[in-house]
């Protein structure tokens, strides 16, 4: 192997084991978000809630869910291609999953926000907090490293 291929494997295999370290930060919250979510609906106030709250309830645990099956994709994926060498994908592929599953967490989290708020505030109140909740998880996951992202881009053009 030469220098230059050992050089790209150790990179490759940094890269994979950055993005595996991520995934275990996100996991941990969404896998307890889940929990969580699971849990409201066994209790004795959850059959007296509005078909409102509990469709918001539905789509918000459907939302952990998809995040839970996007976050851990890379590390199953990681395990069945680890002896065919194909870090690459695993690091291609694996970074897609992330950004997925973190669009759905910010989903989950916005709906779980959403349904705190309607049992305190109720109404529209709610349904603002909601919003805002949205708008901070998407600016701060998304839209900011995204246009960071695109200024390095535009300066780096001649």
């Amino acid at each position: 192997m030469s220098e230059a291929e050992e050089s790209d494997q150790r990179r490759l295999a940094r890269n994979v084991n950055e993005l595996l370290q991520e995934l275990r930060v996100a996991q941990a919250g969404v896998q307890i978000l889940f929990g969580f979510l699971l849990s409201i609906a066994f209790t004795d106030k959850y059959a007296s809630t509005s078909g409102y709250v509990r469709a918001t309830h539905l789509v918000t645990v459907l939302c952990a869910a998809i995040a839970v099956a996007f976050l851990t994709a890379p590390a199953a994926w990681h395990r069945v291609w680890f002896r065919q060498g194909r870090r690459e994908d695993v690091v291609e592929s694996g970074n897609a999953f992330a950004l997925i599953g973190l669009a759905f967490l910010a989903l989950a989290m916005t709906g779980t926000v959403l349904l705190l708020a309607e049992v305190i505030v109720g109404d529209w109140p709610s349904v603002i907090v909601g919003v805002l909740a949205f708008i901070v998880f998407a600016g701060l996951w998304f839209a900011v490293p995204f246009a960071s992202s695109h200024r390095a881009q535009d300066r780096k053009r001649p």
